[in-house]
C-alpha cells in the first residue's frame, strides 16, 4: 500500500522558495532544504525531483506571485500613469524595507545562474517579459487617455523602467536610500 504524504507540498514549496531566495541556489544544500522544510530527502526527491527542479518550481511560484501583484497594481480604473509611477517607486521602497536584503528572486537568479542555466534563464525571461508587458500595457492606456505624450513609445519606456527596476534591486543589496530615490525620481521624469 502506498504511503500518503505527511506534509503539504504547497507549504514545502513556499518554504523552499523562502530558503532559495535568502541563500541562493548554490549556497543552499539539500541538507539545508531537509532542515528548513522539515521533510526527508526521499520525500523532497519524490515530490519535487532534484534540487534544481525544486529551485525552478520555486522560481515559477515567485513569478506567479509577482505577476499577480504587478497586474493588480497596474489594473485600477482611471488614470494609468499614477499606477506606473507607484509601481516603480515601490521597487525602491520595497528594497529599502527588506531587512534581509533578499532583493528580487528573479534578479538574484539572473545574477547567480545566468548565462549557464538555460531553464532558469527561460524563467528569468518570463518574469522580466511579464513585467515589461504589464508596464507597457499601462503606458499604452496612459497614452490613449492623454496622460502620456502621443510621441512616447510605451514598449521602449517599459524596457527602460524594467532595466531600472533590476538595477534598483541589485543596488539595494547595499541600500543607500538617497541613491535609490534619486534614481527613481530621474527615471520617472521621462514620463512627464
Amino acid at each position: 500500500m502506498a504511503r500518503t504524504k505527511e506534509f503539504d507540498p504547497d507549504v514545502a514549496l513556499r518554504a523552499a522558495l523562502d530558503l532559495f531566495w535568502r541563500k541562493g541556489y548554490e549556497a543552499t544544500s539539500v541538507q539545508d532544504l531537509v532542515d528548513h522544510l522539515g521533510i526527508g530527502r526521499a520525500s523532497i526527491y519524490a515530490t519535487f525531483g532534484t534540487k534544481h527542479e525544486l529551485y525552478l518550481r520555486a522560481l515559477d511560484r515567485y513569478c506567479e506571485q509577482v505577476g499577480g501583484r504587478t497586474a493588480y497594481l497596474l489594473s485600477p480604473a482611471g488614470p494609468a500613469l499614477p499606477a506606473v509611477r507607484e509601481l516603480i517607486r515601490s521597487f525602491a521602497e520595497d528594497a529599502l524595507a527588506d531587512p534581509d536584503g533578499k532583493g528580487c528572486f528573479i534578479t538574484n537568479t539572473a545574477v547567480e545562474c545566468l548565462p549557464h542555466d538555460e531553464p532558469a534563464g527561460r524563467r528569468v525571461d518570463i518574469g522580466l517579459n511579464g513585467l515589461e508587458s504589464a508596464i507597457a500595457g499601462a503606458l499604452e492606456r496612459a497614452r490613449d487617455q492623454g496622460e502620456l505624450g502621443a510621441d512616447q513609445d510605451p514598449r521602449s519606456l517599459a524596457r527602460f523602467l524594467v532595466t531600472l527596476a533590476q538595477g534598483i534591486r541589485v543596488i539595494a543589496k547595499r541600500p543607500d536610500p538617497q541613491r535609490l530615490r534619486d534614481a527613481v525620481h530621474h527615471a520617472l521624469s521621462v514620463l512627464d
